[in-house]
C-alpha cells in the first residue's frame, strides 16, 4: 500500500518504507529492494528504510552466534541497494549492522547517492540497553558525530532510534545544515504492557520527534517497521530462534505509526499501526525559511549560556 500527501509546491518527495521483516535475511533484503523501487516510481526522491531491515530485530537477547549477520560496507545490503539507488536516481537511506573490524560493530546508517555512490554513514551514538532492547551487547557507540550530508536530493540528517529521543542530537544535526532528519527506528510495544501503556508510549514518541522538528526548524521522517517478532533470524542456511515461549504474550509487537512532520511540527503523512505501507510526502523547503522567520530559535539561542550541557549533571 503507497500512501501519498501532496503539495502543490514541491522541492522534493520523501519516502518512508514501512515493513515487517521475516527471519530469513535474505528475503527481507529482497523485499527492501522491491520496496525502494516501488517508492522511487510512486515519486519518491530520497527514501529511508526501518532500523535493521535485513533481520527480525535480534537484539531481543545476548547471542555471540548473530555477529555473524555483521556485514561490512559497502558489503551485500549496500551493494544491492545502491544499484537500486543508481537504477531509480534516488537516495536511498540503509540501516545496516555493521562489521568494521574483528570484534567491533556498530548500527550504522548507510547514504546512497542517486548515482550509486556511497555519500556517507552515520553510526548510532545512543546505544540502549533495556528490557528485549540489549544493543550494548552488540553495537559500539558511534564515533563520527552528528552529521549532514549534501546530497543531490538536498542537505539531510540521519540519526538512528534510541538518538531520536536526545534533543541533543537532533540540535547538532541541524545546526550542521540538515533540512530533513531522518530516523531510522525500530521500536514496539511489550504485548504485557501494551494495553496500560502502549498508547502514551507511541504518543510521547512522536511527540518528541514533532518537538525536534518545531525547535530546529527542520523536517522529520521517522520509520519505524510492524509486526510481531521474537527475534528469530535465518542466515545464510544457519537458523537461530528467539528467546521465550513465542506466544502472543512474549516477543515485541512492533507499532508501526512511521510518520513525516513538517518545522512547525505539523504531522503531513502518517502510517498505521499494523500494515506495511509505503509512506510518501512532498516537502517545500520554502516552508523551513518561513517558519525559521517567524519562530527564530535558532538565532535567539543563549550560545554563550550552555556550557553545562556537556556535564552528565549539575549538582
Amino acid at each position: 500500500m503507497t500512501t501519498t500527501n501532496s503539495k502543490t509546491t514541491t522541492n522534493k518527495r520523501i519516502g518512508l518504507i514501512q515493513m515487517s521483516c521475516v527471519p530469513d535475511t535474505a528475503a527481507n533484503l529482497d523485499k527492501a529492494a522491491d520496496r525502494v523501487r516501488e517508492a522511487a516510481r510512486a515519486g519518491a526522491n530520497v527514501i529511508c528504510l526501518p532500523e535493521l531491515f535485513r533481520a527480525q530485530y535480534f537484539c531481543q537477547r545476548e547471542e555471540h552466534a548473530l555477529f555473524d549477520t555483521a556485514e561490512s560496507i559497502p558489503g551485500p545490503s549496500t551493494e544491492r541497494l545502491s544499484a537500486v539507488a543508481k537504477e531509480e536516481k534516488v537516495v536511498v537511506i540503509a540501516s545496516v549492522f555493521e562489521r568494521r573490524a574483528p570484534g567491533l560493530y556498530h548500527n550504522t546508517a548507510a547514504v546512497l547517492e542517486s548515482d550509486g555512490s556511497l555519500k556517507g554513514i552515520y553510526r548510532k551514538m545512543h546505544i540502549p540497553d533495556d528490557p528485549l532492547y540489549y544493543e550494548k551487547f552488540y553495537f559500539t557507540p558511534g564515533d563520527l558525530g552528528f552529521k549532514a550530508m549534501k546530497t543531490t536530493q538536498g542537505d539531510i540528517g540521519t540519526l538512528v532510534c534510541w538518538d531520536q529521543w536526545y534533543p541533543e542530537a537532533a540540535r547538532e544535526t541541524a545546526l550542521r545544515g540538515a533540512n530533513t532528519l531522518f530516523y531510522p527506528t525500530a521500536i514496539g510495544w511489550h504485548p504485557t504492557e501494551k494495553a496500560e501503556y502502549g498508547e502514551a508510549q507511541y504518543s510521547a514518541w512522536q511527540i518528541t520527534q514533532r518537538a525536534h522538528a518545531i525547535s530546529n526548524g527542520v523536517f522529520v521522517g521517522a520509520v519505524n517497521r510492524v509486526g510481531h517478532e521474537h527475534g528469530d533470524v535465518v542466515h545464510d542456511g544457519v537458523e537461530m530462534r528467539g528467546p521465550g515461549d513465542h506466544t502472543p504474550q512474549s516477543g515485541l509487537e512492533f507499532w508501526g505509526g512511521s510518520f513525516i512532520a513538517d518545522p512547525f511540527g505539523r504531522v503531513i503523512a502518517q502510517a498505521s499501526h499494523d500494515k506495511e505501507e509505503i509512506l510518501i510526502a512532498e516537502i517545500d523547503l520554502k516552508l523551513q525559511e518561513d517558519t525559521r522567520r517567524n519562530w527564530p530559535f535558532l538565532r535567539d539561542r543563549r550560545i554563550d549560556a550552555y556550557n553545562g550541557i556537556t556535564s552528565r549533571f549539575l549538582d
